[in-house]
């Protein structure tokens, strides 16, 4: 593997939705032979009523997810510590910011959200905005 795509909601949201700009990076990152990661939080966030059950469970067949666990929860936890965020606003993006920042480099997270993406991640993660 050489390197990693990691999706927030908004790209797990996209690939669900078959978003074009999504699915070209996703292809992009198959061709690259790049790994595909969602945190498991990132599940949660991208459910909602209008969402397909099937289509959810064939996106994430396709899609390697990260536990969250204690470690990675507090991991998650100095992120927004170190980046002046509240966790009630910005629980979930540190969550996936942490699971980004755990994986193979190079790393690209598609976010909806690059302000605090960046400030979560540094310039260890190149941040895709959808």
């Amino acid at each position: 593997m050489r390197g990693t795509l990691v999706l927030d909601s908004a790209g797990l949201s996209g690939y669900i939705e078959g978003s074009r700009k999504v699915m070209l990076l996703i292809d992009a990152a198959h061709e690259e032979d790049r790994g595909l990661v969602i945190s498991a939080a990132t599940i949660i966030e991208a459910q909602h009523a209008k969402v397909s059950t099937a289509r959810m469970n064939w996106v994430l067949s396709r899609i390697r997810v990260e536990d969250v666990t204690k470690e990675s929860a507090r991991a998650a936890a100095a992120l927004l510590k170190e980046a002046d965020l509240h966790g009630h606003r910005c629980a979930i993006d540190a969550m996936v910011a942490e699971a980004a920042l755990r994986q193979p480099r190079p790393v690209a997270l598609i976010t909806s959200d690059p302000d605090d993406m960046s400030r979560l991640c540094g310039r260890s993660v190149d941040l895709v905005a959808v």
